[in-house]
């Protein structure tokens, strides 16, 4: 049994990421994190250690239970990793699901040109003429 794997094939093994190779862009990007420091896809992960994701502004942390390079079915996930994501950053995803459900009703599709427009005036400041104003009386 392997003592390390790198992070974008545990990642990828473990179905954080459909593909590698959008495993390895998240490693890239700056998105995954060990110990609090992002990490390049060739980085080496061992049993213990904890990693972060970053995604639509949640901090998603698990713990590595056990290394594997290969691609598993979704029943054996939970033996290689713990999710230990904590609750404030589950609140976010969750406020940040109901925040786009609240603007439109489901079904409505974009806003229409009319709409925009009506969104425009609404929004826009008013500016009052000098000429309204009498500051002399």
């Amino acid at each position: 049994m392997k003592t390390e794997v790198r992070i974008d094939k545990w990642l990828w093994s473990v179905r954080l990421f459909k593909t590698r190779t959008i495993a390895a862009e998240a490693c890239k990007k700056g998105k995954v994190f060990i110990q609090n420091v992002a990490v390049k896809p060739s980085r080496n992960v061992k049993v213990g250690d904890v990693v972060c994701i970053k995604q639509n502004q949640v901090l998603f942390s698990f713990k590595v239970l056990a290394l594997t390079e290969n691609r598993m079915n979704a029943k054996t996930v939970p033996e290689f990793m713990e999710n230990i994501t904590t609750s404030d950053q589950l609140e976010l995803l969750e406020m940040g699901k109901l925040a786009g459900k609240l603007n439109r009703a489901r079904g409505t599709g974009r806003p229409t040109k009319k709409d925009r427009r009506e969104l425009d005036d609404f929004t826009d400041p008013i500016f009052l003429d000098e000429k309204e104003w009498d500051f002399e009386s």
